[in-house]
């Protein structure tokens, strides 16, 4: 694809330390959310203007490709990482994106230190990856309402049906 957001904003994992070292020595607070975000669509958006309204900063993680077909199943991805960090990273309510390959956040959650961990209210507090991490250190997790009628697997599911 062509185009692409400030190239500074979509991180790798060696920048975020100083990323989040440098706002956490200015008081700045910092907000995470994660997921694999393929095909944006409004629903993503309104979570992460509310995930931005809980901090100074919102750095959101995607699920590389490979994390996506573990999570999701074969032929998914339908939009590669680097295509999918370029949308979100342009979005106003994102201040840096980065990919994670693990299985699982918690890598990336210990490097950032956020002062807020947000996740979809579709999550059991149980079942939220880094929320005891978070919470020991301070801070503290929100989970956010999901906008009804939005979901990839919906949108995926109705453009199969297109004859």
């Amino acid at each position: 694809m062509s185009g692409g957001p400030d190239p500074g904003r979509v991180l790798a994992r060696a920048e975020l330390s100083a990323w989040s070292a440098g706002l956490h020595a200015a008081g700045r607070t910092i907000a995470f959310t994660n997921g694999c975000f393929d095909l944006l669509h409004s629903g993503h958006l309104a979570s992460l203007r509310q995930a931005a309204a809980t901090a100074d900063e919102l750095i959101v993680a995607l699920n590389s490709d490979a994390s996506v077909r573990d999570l999701k199943g074969p032929g998914r991805p339908i939009l590669p990482a680097a295509d999918r960090a370029a949308l979100i990273a342009a979005l106003r309510p994102v201040s840096a994106v980065t990919i994670f390959d693990e299985p699982t956040p918690l890598e990336t959650i210990l490097l950032i230190r956020p002062h807020v961990l947000v996740k979809g209210s579709e999550y059991a507090d149980a079942d939220i990856v880094g929320a005891r991490e978070v919470v020991a250190a301070g801070g503290r997790v929100v989970r956010v309402p999901m906008v009804p009628g939005w979901s990839t697997s919906q949108i995926i599911a109705a453009i199969r049906r297109i004859p």
